[in-house]
Formats: structure tokens, C-alpha cells, sequence
């Protein structure tokens, strides 16, 4: 069968406006998938980090100064024994706190109690010796004056009585002597303080002597508590703030010490300062100075290292931020702030000591200035944040620092 062009031409139509209506959905999809392309490849703005700001906290604070000390003894002695012989008694046990006049050692005291049954035989000697020469003397007198003895036998009998005399004088001083060897037998605390252990065991010999012209035996140590020592240096530049402040309160007022110890967070032990060198160290740049310190509940011992603040000023308007704010740049500190452009300077500072979880701020800053609190770490000088409003809060641990 034969097909005409009257039958073809309707197909050859529809099949062309199929293929403009292809032609145009492919057209139409590549525009869009190039425009997804486009908006995915475009850069999206970045959010600024976020940091929080305060103002610094404004307070009067008192002016303080801060050290490293070490404690030591009041009262220290090394126990020698004078007299020398067998060690017989120890009467304490090593680390007790003994009180003065507490017996510590015994010495074998047999042959100081010979000695001085000895002194009191021959005073009795002399005086029997006194009272002979005494009574002859009054008989050459009595002659002398009847005109029957001579004058060479009164002198003569005066002498001997003095001489006799004397040998009561020496008997006594014997006596005393051989006394005081027998008492330093018994060795006893000098006072009241804590004892070391004991270096000398009973049945022992003791080599003693009372000017310790010649080597003794070292029986123990003893160390006195309350009150205690705190012994701590102070740089030239701190030694001149105390003085000037010193000087303006007429010698008062710049005196007190707090004192903490290495486990304590809080300044709350109190001492005097009570000695300062009268020269400085060359070599160090430094000069010693001393507080005196109660310990009636005696822990604080010989030795013991403990932080010192000394106050040398009047409570004055001061600036105070966080500790975590300051940043230490080499030898230097810095805090970082926010301008009202929203960029973020730093400002180089003075720093003080802690007051209540707050570091004082001596100079360099502004009581207006945005300082960074939170969100340090994003914030680089030069760039710009997104501050919110934060508080300083004063905590309430005063004695930190």
C-alpha cells in the first residue's frame, strides 16, 4: 500500500514539536543547575567571634607588698653537758615539746656527790683550824696587855687566824664548786619549746666542760615555737616603698604582716614586723627583714616556708579584672580591649597582687575601657568581635593573693 503526502505530513509535525519542548526543558535545566553551581561557589560572610567585656571593677584597696619567707626559731640551743661521766636517765621522747625546767638527761652523779662530801670534810677542817687560831690569838692579846708576851707573838697569831680564815674561804668555794658539778648532772630545758631527738645513748660517756675549752658531747637540740620567727628578704625597690610610707606615718602603721601558709589559700594569720637589716646585701639587692609571728597552737615549725604580705598603704581607689585577663608578653602584661569600632586592642599594664580573685591593676588602663573577660583566645589585636556585656565580680576570698 502506497501512503500519501496528505497521511505524513501530520507525524513529521508532532515529532518537531516534540523536539523544540526537549529542547527547551534542557535549556531550562542546564540554566539552573549553572545558577546552583554559581550560588555554591559565592563566599557566605562569617559571623565575628563573640566575646564578653566589663568594664574594670573599681575598689579601694590597701597598698600591699608580697614575699617568700621562711620560719625559724626564737630561741635555739644546742643541749652540751658541762660536767662529764656515764649518761644514766633520758627523760623525754624524741619530738616532745618539753617546758622549761623539764628534766632531760641524768649523769651518773656518784662521783660529784664524793667530791663534794669531800669539801664539806675539809671546811669543817678549817674551821676547827679558825677557832684554835682565834682562841690563841685572844691569849697573845691578853699577855701582850700584862706586859707578859711580846708583840711579834700577837702579829704572829694574827697571821695564823687570817690564814685560817681563808681556809674556811676556800673550803666554802670548794664546796660551791663541787656543788654546782653535782646540779649540771641533771641536764634541764631552758625553755619551753620542742626537742630534736636524742644523739646519745644511756651508758654513754660524756665528755663535758663548763667554757667548752675542750670537746663536748652534743645531746640534743632544742627549739623554742610560739612566739616564731619569719625571716624574708625585701628588693631595694620595696625597701624604699616601706620606708617612704613608713616615714609618713611617723614609724607606725607600716608594721603588719599577714602570713600564709603553702597549703593555705588565705592570708589569715597576722605577725609583726619587728627587725629590718641595717644594710643592703651587695650581691643580692636585697635586704633582711624579720616578723614576729603567735603560734599557740605551735604548728608552725623551724623551717617551714610561708607567703608574707606586709601593708604599706593606705586604702586608695584601685582598678581590679579577672587574673585569666592579664597576658603575660615576655617580661610585660597585657589585657586585652574593645574599641567602639568593635576591634580588639591590647594595653600594656602594671600589675599588682591578688585582692579576692581579682588582679589590681597599677596603671595602663582606663576605669572606661572594654576589657575582654571570656573568649580571649578569639580575639587577636587588630580584629574585629561581637562583645556582650559581662560583670566583675569581687569574690570573697580576701586573703588570696
Amino acid at each position: 500500500m502506497i501512503m500519501t503526502a496528505k497521511h505524513v505530513a501530520p507525524r513529521t509535525l508532532f515529532a518537531g514539536t516534540i523536539a523544540a519542548v526537549a529542547i527547551a526543558v534542557a535549556a531550562i535545566w542546564l540554566a539552573y543547575s549553572i545558577s546552583r553551581s554559581d550560588a555554591a561557589l559565592s563566599p557566605v560572610p562569617a559571623a565575628l567571634p563573640q566575646v564578653v567585656v566589663s568594664h574594670p571593677l573599681e575598689r579601694e584597696v590597701d597598698s600591699r607588698l608580697g614575699f617568700l619567707g621562711q620560719f625559724s626559731a626564737v630561741e635555739q640551743v644546742e643541749l652540751r653537758a658541762q660536767v662529764g661521766g656515764t649518761l644514766t636517765e633520758i627523760h623525754f621522747k624524741d619530738g616532745d615539746i618539753v617546758h622549761q625546767g623539764d628534766l632531760l638527761f641524768t649523769i651518773d652523779p656518784r662521783p660529784y656527790e664524793i667530791r663534794l662530801a669531800q669539801a664539806n670534810a675539809q671546811l669543817e677542817t678549817a674551821k676547827a683550824r679558825l677557832e684554835l687560831a682565834d682562841r690563841e690569838l685572844v691569849r697573845a692579846q691578853n699577855l701582850q696587855r700584862s706586859l707578859a708576851g711580846t708583840a711579834q707573838n700577837v702579829d704572829q697569831r694574827t697571821a695564823d687566824q687570817r690564814s685560817a680564815q681563808a681556809a674556811v674561804d676556800d673550803a666554802n668555794a670548794q664546796i660551791r664548786d663541787a656543788q654546782f658539778d653535782l646540779d649540771h648532772c641533771r641536764i634541764a630545758a631552758p625553755f619551753t619549746g620542742r626537742i630534736g631527738t636524742h644523739l646519745v645513748s644511756v651508758g654513754n660517756l660524756i665528755a663535758g666542760s663548763r667554757a667548752a675549752t675542750s670537746p663536748t658531747t652534743l645531746l640534743a637540740t632544742l627549739v623554742s615555737l610560739d612566739p616564731i620567727y619569719l625571716d624574708f628578704d625585701m628588693s631595694e625597690s620595696d625597701f624604699l616603698t616601706y620606708s617612704r610610707e613608713r616615714a609618713r606615718h611617723k614609724g607606725g602603721g607600716a608594721d603588719k604582716v599577714e602570713v600564709a601558709l603553702s597549703d593555705e589559700t588565705q592570708f589569715a594569720r597576722e605577725g609583726t614586723l619587728d627587725f629590718m637589716d641595717n644594710v643592703l646585701n651587695r650581691s643580692s639587692g636585697t635586704i633582711h627583714a624579720r616578723a614576729t609571728v603567735p603560734n599557740a597552737e605551735l604548728l608552725l615549725t623551724p623551717g617551714v616556708f610561708a607567703r608574707v604580705r606586709l601593708i604599706v598603704g593606705a586604702p586608695a581607689p584601685s582598678l581590679l579584672v579577672p587574673d585569666t585577663a592579664v597576658l603575660p608578653d615576655q617580661s610585660q602584661h597585657i589585657v586585652m580591649t574593645v574599641g567602639p569600632d568593635g576591634k580588639v586592642a591590647a594595653k600594656q599594664v602594671e600589675i599588682g597582687d591578688l585582692r579576692g580573685g581579682l588582679r589590681v591593676i597599677r596603671s595602663g588602663l582606663a576605669p572606661s575601657d572594654e576589657v575582654i573577660i571570656d573568649g580571649i583566645p578569639h580575639a587577636a589585636p587588630g580584629a574585629k568581635v561581637a562583645p556582650q556585656d559581662g560583670t566583675i565580680r569581687y569574690g570573697t576570698g580576701e586573703g588570696q593573693g
